[in-house]
């Protein structure tokens, strides 16, 4: 048992910043690695970034160099700065965690909507 809520999202201008927010609740002892996946509307939901429980990082190329992911543990959340923004990154972000012991066991939030438009 363990929820996942997003928050951050919204409209921004392109090359603007937004930070989007994960804080996890439930049986966090069960969680190993958070990120975040994104998807619109008629396309695969797809890694945008994740973190595993010892700080390894990995990144979609499309992101790399603009967005940062970042953990803190303390308070259960996981954090995905986005700089320079561009249209093409407008999608539904998707907090995400998998289980540390069973790995087909993933947990996902409902979801946040970042929007990239002038």
């Amino acid at each position: 048992q363990v929820q996942l809520v997003e928050s951050g999202g919204g409209l921004v201008q392109p090359g603007g910043s937004l930070r989007l927010s994960c804080a996890a609740s439930g049986s966090i002892f069960r969680i190993n690695a958070m990120g975040w996946y994104r998807q619109t509307p008629g396309k695969e939901r797809e890694l945008v970034a994740d973190m595993t429980s010892g700080g390894s990082t990995n990144y979609a190329d499309s992101v790399k160099g603009r967005f940062t992911i970042s953990r803190d543990n303390a308070k259960n959340t996981v954090y995905l700065q986005m700089n320079s923004l561009k249209p093409e990154d407008t999608a539904v972000y998707y907090c995400h965690a998998d289980n540390r012991y069973f790995s087909y066991i993933n947990y996902w939030g409902k979801g946040t909507l970042v929007t990239v438009s002038s």
